[in-house]
């Protein structure tokens, strides 16, 4: 995976998620998307999961991404590419100090995390980013299975694209957050729920927890799943949530209240109607476009 640091960041950005593909392109003013695109793919083309094959139909998933950067992408080829969060490990790891050099930090950082890994960290793709944090550095590491990352990759590539930044999708959503105040971001899939704490623009709690009710979970059933990580979060910095943003869910409204009453924070949806831009293809569900606009607008 790679960092969107010290490169030229792409104006195009696609997802592949377990039932289809998004893809968009952001505008000149960089404050949401001039276009957009989405194709649902056939169920089991995709299987998120951190060690084997997730693309099952590699050319279903080929001409979907064709199909939809075909509509959105212009002249551009380069892009951000997007991957499902249970193909990733996000980990947050504290350290006392980190070396200056890169790649001496990378071995350190590879180092404290191969216990905590169900594969090998010599087989895996790690990137971070080093927060300073009081007298701390909190890193934020994403780890995958190296082959998982290659296969995401080659299929771009096959369909004609470079993708020179990779990111899980609850990262990518991130970009879109308003986090200078204690905020908890929700981003719903298939197969996890994602959960977010950040303050001052700095990640504080990360977790992806399974998700067998998909989009279907109902708002108390999510607000129960989320319970856990809040309580967490306000009994280690003593802050309360204040702002909620939900991704991932049709009628993300219908988990408000339930969300509200367990925290008394606002509850919003993480992407507005006014970021996606023109839709190509028919109508895009803005509720799953967070990856995308967070990607790009970030």
């Amino acid at each position: 995976m790679s960092s969107t640091s010290n490169i030229s960041k792409p104006k195009l950005a696609c997802e592949i998620a377990a039932d289809r593909v998004l893809a968009g392109r952001l505008s000149d003013g960089g404050e949401g998307l001039e276009a957009s695109a989405a194709r649902e793919l056939a169920p089991g083309s995709v299987i998120p999961d951190l060690v084997e094959n997730n693309l099952r139909q590699r050319e279903a998933v080929r001409a979907g991404i064709e199909t939809v950067l075909g509509s959105v992408a212009g002249r551009s080829k380069d892009l951000i590419a997007i991957v499902p969060d249970a193909a990733v490990r996000v980990m947050l790891v504290e350290f006392d100090t980190l070396p200056s050099d890169h790649n001496e930090a990378l071995a350190v950082v590879r180092f404290r995390l191969k216990k905590s890994l169900p594969f090998d960290v010599e087989k895996a793709t790690v990137s971070y980013h080093a927060q300073k944090v009081n007298n701390e550095v909190r890193v934020v590491a994403a780890v995958a299975m190296a082959s998982v990352i290659e296969d995401y990759e080659t299929v771009f590539r096959t369909a004609g694209y470079d993708p020179g930044v990779v990111l899980p999708s609850m990262l990518a959503a991130l970009g879109a957050a308003d986090a200078r105040r204690p905020t908890l971001v929700i981003k719903v899939d298939a197969h996890t729920t994602s959960i977010a704490i950040l303050n001052e623009n700095q990640l504080q709690l990360f977790r992806t927890l399974e998700n067998t009710r998909g989009v279907t979970i109902t708002g108390e059933q999510l607000a129960e799943e989320v319970y856990p990580s809040v309580v967490f979060f306000q009994d280690t910095y003593h802050l309360n949530i204040e702002r909620i943003y939900v991704a991932g869910l049709p009628e993300s409204g219908g988990a408000a209240p339930a969300l509200r009453a367990q925290t008394g924070a606002e509850v919003q949806e993480l992407v507005a109607s006014s970021q996606l831009g023109a839709t190509a293809g028919g109508a895009v569900p803005r509720w799953r476009m967070a990856g995308v606009v967070g990607a790009l607008i970030a």
